[in-house]
């Protein structure tokens, strides 16, 4: 499979089977996001991998959004890693005081891709998710006060009928231009 298949195969994958995901193949998406690049290569993340089947039931409960309306579907998936920030290298914090930039969030978002690429190599579905109950979660999982949760992935074997969706997108010359705006 080309990099780009693997890129249309990748999607946000919101409904999974009641099938447990093997661990070597955790194993394999959390270090394709070990490897991920990250500013003066800071790597500010922790990743922790929940997946106990009680604990992972409280986390998932405190996904949902107002009314239960969002993430309704994160009780279903086997195992959710929540991505911790650390703090950067001292050269990347003040490049990023200096030129106000968050690069620590984009280094986690490159790893959670790079994660997430791993796991549709694997055949698993996975979805990012950015709303959730941060300060409860950080508690169910014993992460520091002063530390943040940016970002939670849900991780699992999609059903059938959800693989593989058509992307609609953007025409590419609508997003793309040479040399000016």
């Amino acid at each position: 499979m080309s990099f780009l298949d693997l890129v249309k195969k990748r999607q946000s994958d919101r409904a999974y089977l009641d099938k447990p995901v093997e661990q070597e193949k955790i194993e394999r998406c959390l270090e394709a996001a070990r490897l991920s690049p990250s500013a003066s290569n800071s790597q500010p993340w922790t990743f922790v991998v929940i997946n106990d089947p009680e604990l992972k039931d409280q986390v998932a409960r405190n996904t949902f959004g107002p009314l239960k309306t969002f993430n309704k579907f994160v009780p279903q998936s086997p195992v959710i890693v929540a991505i911790v920030m650390e703090r950067p290298k001292l050269i990347t914090e003040a490049g990023g005081r200096i030129k106000k930039k968050e690069y620590p969030l984009m280094d986690i978002g490159i790893a959670a891709e790079h994660f997430c690429l791993q796991a549709a190599e694997e055949d698993l579905g996975s979805c990012m998710l950015g709303w959730f109950n941060e300060q409860t979660i950080k508690k169910l999982i014993n992460v520091p006060d002063h530390k943040t949760i940016p970002l939670l992935i849900t991780v699992g074997y999609t059903l059938e009928n959800k693989r593989t969706r058509k992307k609609i997108r953007k025409e590419f010359s609508q997003v793309v231009r040479y040399n000016s705006y």
